[in-house]
């Protein structure tokens, strides 16, 4: 398992075989050994496989290819329901409609999420996170008619890789390890955890492709702009609150 989590890459292509039903859960399985809140398993996986409905979600996730090829498209949602159904229907009033509950249960979805990663991934599997999932969460709970009190928090598509996929490079451990406290970066420390980066081939590549002058212009500029951070916040939120995790 130690060569999988450090052989781990974001899979974009896939070749369309379908995961045996066998695999699939115990994928599944996998998910809901995962570390939760008082073990009360705050989320809830929706998992589809259904050729129209994967291509339905599609454009919920910016239309990306993977998301019709792979043939297993799973979205991990935050749900406070399901136990505050169960308490209700033992005569306890529960009181987790609020945004405090909303990051326990979205931990606990994220948690269970990786899970599943690890475990396809020691299947021989592709994986690839769709952080699309929050930016169009509301028509996702309409498609998926999630009712109050769940909303998803991430999706993964899962299936056989079409291509090898090299390894994405990471930041120095150092980089993002603090020992006994938070030790603030340093102008220095700044250059020198993100020196090898800058400096890569695709980094070149994508400067010349974007004319900018710098990695972090590209991702100020283009890939995360301000302006639609801003709406993608307001958007989610509107959606929690519709969802129930704003009532206290």
């Amino acid at each position: 398992m130690i060569n999988e989590i450090r052989n781990h890459r974001s899979v974009r292509s896939y070749t369309g075989e379908p995961v045996s039903e066998e695999v699939l859960d115990e994928i599944l399985t996998a998910a809901t050994r995962a570390s939760t809140t008082g073990n009360m398993q705050l989320y809830s996986i929706v998992v589809t496989q259904d050729a129209e409905m994967r291509e339905k979600l599609a454009p919920c996730h910016f239309n990306q290819p993977c998301v019709v090829q792979a043939p297993v498209l799973l979205t991990f949602c935050a749900d406070i329901r399901r136990f505050s159904l169960w308490c209700r229907q033992r005569g306890a009033e529960p009181v987790y409609d609020n945004f405090a509950w909303f990051v326990n249960a979205a931990t606990d979805a994220l948690l269970a999420s990786q899970n599943a990663a690890l475990e396809a991934e020691a299947h021989g599997l592709g994986i690839c996170y769709l952080g699309t999932a929050i930016y169009t969460a509301r028509q996702i709970c309409e498609i998926l008619s999630l009712p109050e009190g769940v909303v998803p928090v991430t999706a993964m598509v899962v299936g056989h890789p079409a291509t090898e996929t090299p390894l994405t490079d990471r930041l120095p451990v150092d980089g993002v390890v603090h020992r006994e406290i938070y030790r603030d970066y340093t102008p220095e420390d700044i250059d020198r955890i993100w020196h090898k980066r800058e400096r890569s081939e695709e980094t070149a590549g994508l400067l010349e492709a974007n004319g900018l002058p710098n990695l972090a212009r590209i991702f100020t500029e283009r890939r995360y702009r301000g302006e639609d951070n801003l709406a993608i916040s307001r958007s989610y939120m509107e959606c929690l609150r519709e969802q129930g995790f704003f009532n206290q």
